[in-house]
């Protein structure tokens, strides 16, 4: 895939923390047990580790905690990789009411005074896959509780956070765009990618980015079903698929996820998979590869300096 080259698309404006066109930052995550393998595996730091808390009780952040989808533990993570940017997601399931109303304005205090303390960039993607049916967004609540967090952080003074809308791009109850809560609102737009045959949705909200000149994110990937045991066959059918998306698009950060879905508890026997790069030897060689292409972009001393980040944030 590194031979491709990017189509002509409208450039997006300014957004915070987005590299350069044609630049695309690497995620890994999304635990510390996924990412510290690969980095083993491929001998590559990434530019940015995922990680997951919520709004209701801000798990992880301090402290580690596992509810069977793996550890989250942030604290480990930010002594680590010092020079990996944060990319959260941020759990809003059953609490959109109370955010919008302002009775979770000490947590989302709490969660800003935490980002600030990072000093480095954290993308934040607010009541993550907003339009995944079992989330159950009312999409105008939806819309009033993103912009309550937007506006309290800012209120705050964050300065080191980029705000990231993100469909699960996939069939929902109405188009996407009925959750978008609008440009000043939003820095980056976002899908799920797990199946090659979500090409529609994923093009739908590839568009959404495109009219509204903001950059696009893959913030969460894995193989469903195949994952990284097949090897080439693995290869061609996703991934792929998936990297000819990130050329033709300009996806400016992807984040995958390098689990072995069987071990996870809550994700066991739902046919998710091995999709760990380092299980199979062949998979393992062409991601790397890949990983080589002067697109992708990778932890370095210099990177929050490239994405923007301004010495009063750090």
């Amino acid at each position: 895939m590194g031979c491709a080259t990017t189509p002509q698309v409208a450039s997006p404006a300014a957004a915070r923390f987005a590299p350069s066109s044609g630049k695309t930052l690497v995620i890994i995550g999304q635990d510390r047990d996924a990412i510290d393998p690969y980095v083993q595996a491929t001998g590559s730091v990434p530019a940015g580790v995922m990680l997951y808390t919520s709004i209701q009780e801000l798990n992880g952040l301090d402290q580690p905690i596992d509810y069977g989808g793996g550890p989250q533990d942030a604290q480990a993570l930010l002594r680590k990789y010092p020079h990996s940017a944060l990319q959260i997601g941020l759990w809003m399931v059953g609490a959109l009411d109370a955010v919008a109303q302002g009775r979770l304005d000490d947590h989302i205090r709490r969660l800003g005074a935490w980002i600030a303390a990072t000093k480095r960039p954290v993308y934040l993607r607010v009541g993550y896959e907003c339009d995944y049916p079992a989330n159950n967004y009312e999409p105008q609540a939806y819309i009033l509780a993103f912009r309550h967090v937007v506006e309290r952080l800012r209120t705050q003074r964050v300065d080191n956070v980029a705000y990231v809308w993100h469909s699960f791009a996939d069939q929902a109850t109405r188009p996407a765009i009925a959750w978008y809560p609008g440009d000043d609102y939003v820095d980056w737009v976002a899908v799920s990618y797990f199946d090659p045959d979500q090409q529609p949705y994923l093009e739908g909200v590839a568009e959404i980015a495109r009219a509204h000149r903001k950059p696009l994110m893959i913030a969460e990937s894995t193989p469903r079903v195949l994952g990284t045991r097949f090897g080439e066959r693995s290869w061609d059918a996703w991934f792929v698929p998936y990297f000819r998306f990130v050329w033709e698009r300009d996806v400016q950060a992807i984040s995958y996820i390098n689990w072995d879905w069987e071990t996870i508890p809550m994700f066991r026997g739902q046919g998710w998979e091995d999709a760990r790069i380092q299980a199979n030897e062949v998979m393992k060689a062409h991601w790397i590869q890949e990983m080589r292409d002067p697109r992708y972009l990778h932890a370095s001393p210099t990177l929050f300096w490239r994405l923007g980040l301004s010495e009063t944030a750090k």
